[in-house]
């Protein structure tokens, strides 16, 4: 910065001015430093800006798995939003794995984020208190913290679902099946619910072989779907699948099947309104998620104070085919 100073005739203070866009500078100097940086080739010292203010302009994104196509509006909307406030994002995976999300958030609370945004994998948050005390500000996105309270931003899953199944009971299925995810997983729970009160507020009674949790590996999920779809008593004639993973697979199984299926999903996923017929969906907004709970994070990072934050985003039904498809069995 002394070299700068001294090529552009200016003071410290002045450079310091210029290379953190505050205001006071003229143009003409302000051109005039610009220029010896870019002679000399300074760049700012992050370390010592550190050390100098107490914050690092960077925040930490854990994610479910980067390689689901749902977070990847969600993380570029969390990005622009660091972006403009001049903060660096790192982002990391938890592949819904309890150990390996405490693993990253401390990692990352030893690198001195400011603040965090967490997709959780674990239903234990207490060990981010301290963290949190300390200063941290951490927003939760698609899942509420367990056993703490904090900011959380996610959609409405319970009435997303009920939204999904009670369209199709209005197109007159009555043996509707849900394929969701992990039990211990609040979204999947959330759906579930929003299933079975869709099912009683029609007077509908839900045979236990039509639901069916677990894991979203395709075996899985392949082998819910052919038992409720090939139940010698009451088969499935309508599918709701719990998330956009769970959705691709349940399509691939009513691809081979001669017999008429209905479908809705939750989440919206690539190509869905191209296939034939196009798939009906819950859509939830991954980019209003993400921007909404960096904005959150952002007002706490610049002292906005009060109780935690519970923002709950509405979904949107997308008909485009599959869920509007008439039972099987109506005759």
């Amino acid at each position: 910065m002394k070299d700068v100073a001294a090529r552009a005739g200016v003071g410290l203070k002045t450079v310091s001015r210029v290379v953190n866009a505050e205001p006071g500078v003229t143009p003409d100097t302000e051109r005039r430093v610009k220029e010896a940086i870019d002679a000399l080739g300074f760049r700012r010292n992050d370390s010592a800006r550190v050390l100098r203010k107490g914050r690092t302009a960077s925040i930490g994104l854990v994610l479910e798995d980067l390689a689901d196509p749902f977070y990847g509006p969600l993380n570029r909307a969390v990005e622009e939003v660091a972006r403009a406030h001049g903060a660096l994002l790192i982002n990391g995976s938890s592949a819904e794995d309890p150990d390996r999300e405490q693993e990253l958030v401390l990692a990352l609370c030893a690198r001195r984020v400011d603040g965090l945004i967490v997709i959780p994998a674990g239903d234990d948050h207490r060990y981010l208190e301290p963290e949190m005390a300390a200063g941290v500000a951490t927003v939760f996105v698609d899942r509420p913290a367990g056993r703490i309270d904090a900011d959380v931003v996610r959609s409405d899953s319970f009435g997303g679902a009920r939204a999904g199944v009670a369209h199709l009971i209005a197109h007159g299925h009555r043996r509707i099946g849900f394929i969701g995810d992990q039990p211990r997983i609040h979204t999947a729970t959330e759906r579930l619910r929003g299933y079975h009160v869709a099912m009683a507020d029609a007077g509908l009674a839900v045979a236990p072989e039509w639901v069916a949790l677990g894991s979203t590996r395709p075996e899985r999920v392949r082998a819910a779907a052919r038992t409720m779809l090939d139940a010698p008593h009451e088969p499935v004639t309508a599918v709701f699948t719990g998330n956009n993973r769970v959705t691709v697979t349940v399509v691939r199984v009513l691809a081979e099947r001669e017999r008429p299926v209905a479908l809705v999903g939750f989440d919206d996923f690539e190509l869905a309104d191209l296939l034939v017929p196009g798939v009906t969906v819950v859509a939830q907004d991954a980019a209003t998620l993400g921007r909404t709970a960096a904005d959150l994070l952002f007002s706490r990072l610049d002292g906005a104070g009060g109780a935690p934050s519970h923002v709950v985003l509405e979904t949107r039904l997308v008909a485009r085919g599959s869920g509007e498809i008439p039972p099987w069995d109506a005759g």
